[in-house]
């Protein structure tokens, strides 16, 4: 089932657009700080007033409460200034009422997993295809606990008395298989919903809005954006926000999945300039796949912004503005012709990760989902392309010349 109107809201409920938000979100008081970006607080531990005090504050903020004006930050593992501010800017962008941040985008999914158990519904359903991370982490029950695999029409009845959480990713890792957020969270009923917006981002798609409770980020990705800097964040809307949000930062005190405060400060900055990127290279990205689609050398391209089989539910122009910055392709000489490919490129990067300013090319099959076996398995004639900022008719002239160099070797 689709929607016949465009699902990413445009403008605050102040009417404030998204770009206006990337740029100011988080920074309310530098003016009255007389400072013009927000400051790294470095500091591991801070002074306490009392015993009385400080042992309040710690107890405040060691179970995932926020500190006031009248409380200390005790200890950077318990509160830092410059993540929060953050992790406001990022709840601002998705919409929703908090977001918590972490070290990496792993943690922030191992602290959803493990906060599970609080109410011992330690069931998952996962939507498959995932990023290879997620779907390890899942399939090995690690963290203690259990997932269902399923595809979105099977997450109604994948469901159990203790299924907790119901995960999805879309444009999914690697394929770019595009899930109807609505239909999955009617789905899963009182069951709270995750996506891993990581590679739509806020500026093309927002779940929050569609019903999700949870919104995960890999945010070394677009919203860092340069490949500098690795964190993860987990925005959280909705009836249960404060509660989600309490619990999420009770795990990482206990836990010690804290980012830090200069890798937030870096993915601050990266919000200012996440919508002119992610714009720009999504219009190269869908140049790129045109070309790729026509080139006697590719099988198949996944791409949504292509429409027909690549979007078969119409979700490009509804849910999403548009098919985003990452694509996949197969080529038609297998395994051996994509590890050709991958070293022929000269332009491109080969290397892993996605979403900066610079384009990168990586095989799936043999690298981020390596641990994915059986029918989950991406294809080893499979090449993810991660569009970055360059012009992207070079783009294609570096693909198409490293195809060409593929085929007559």
């Amino acid at each position: 089932m689709t929607t016949s109107t465009l699902l990413v809201p445009t403008r605050d409920p102040d009417g404030m657009a998204l770009a206006t938000r990337a740029v100011h979100a988080g920074r309310a008081g530098l003016t009255e700080a007389g400072v013009h970006v927000p400051s790294i607080d470095l500091s591991t531990t801070n002074p306490l007033a009392g015993i009385e005090s400080g042992g309040a504050s710690y107890e405040l903020l060691a179970t995932g409460g926020r500190p006031t004006a009248e409380t200390s930050h005790v200890y950077a593992r318990l509160w830092n200034p410059t993540v929060a501010g953050f992790e406001d800017a990022l709840a601002q962008l998705e919409g929703t009422e908090q977001s918590v941040a972490f070290a990496s985008g792993m943690a922030a999914l191992s602290a959803v997993l493990l906060s599970l158990g609080e109410e011992g519904r330690r069931h998952v359903v996962a939507v498959r295809p995932i990023y290879g991370g997620s779907d390890h982490l899942l399939d090995t029950g690690l963290l203690g606990t259990d997932v269902t695999f399923t595809t979105a029409a099977g997450v109604a009845g994948a469901l159990r008395p203790d299924t907790g959480l119901v995960l999805l990713e879309t444009p999914a890792n690697p394929t770019l298989d595009l899930v109807d957020v609505r239909a999955v969270v009617r789905a899963a009923g009182d069951v709270p919903v995750m996506v891993d917006n990581t590679f739509a981002t806020p500026v093309l798609q927002q779940p929050a809005a569609l019903g999700a409770t949870l919104v995960l980020h890999s945010a070394t990705k677009f919203i860092g954006g340069h490949g500098d800097v690795i964190g993860g964040v987990v925005a959280t809307g909705g009836p249960a926000a404060a509660d989600w949000a309490a619990r999420l930062r009770r795990v990482r005190a206990i836990t010690g999945g804290l980012l830090h405060p200069l890798g937030a400060y870096l993915l601050h900055r990266g919000l200012q300039t996440l919508p002119v990127r992610v714009h720009t290279q999504s219009a190269g990205a869908h140049k790129v796949a045109v070309g790729l689609a026509a080139h006697a050398e590719v099988e198949h391209v996944y791409y949504p912004g292509l429409g027909g089989d690549c979007d078969p539910l119409g979700l490009v122009g509804t849910q999403m503005s548009s098919g985003g910055a990452v694509l996949s392709f197969t080529v038609r000489g297998g395994y051996e012709q994509a590890k050709r490919v991958t070293q022929a490129v000269r332009l491109i990067g080969h290397a892993v990760s996605l979403g900066g300013v610079d384009s990168l090319i990586q095989h799936p099959a043999a690298l981020t989902h390596r641990p994915v076996t059986g029918d989950a398995a991406p294809s080893r004639a499979l090449l993810r392309l991660s569009v970055g900022l360059e012009d992207p008719e070079d783009l294609a002239a570096d693909l198409h010349a490293a195809l060409e160099a593929s085929a007559s070797a």
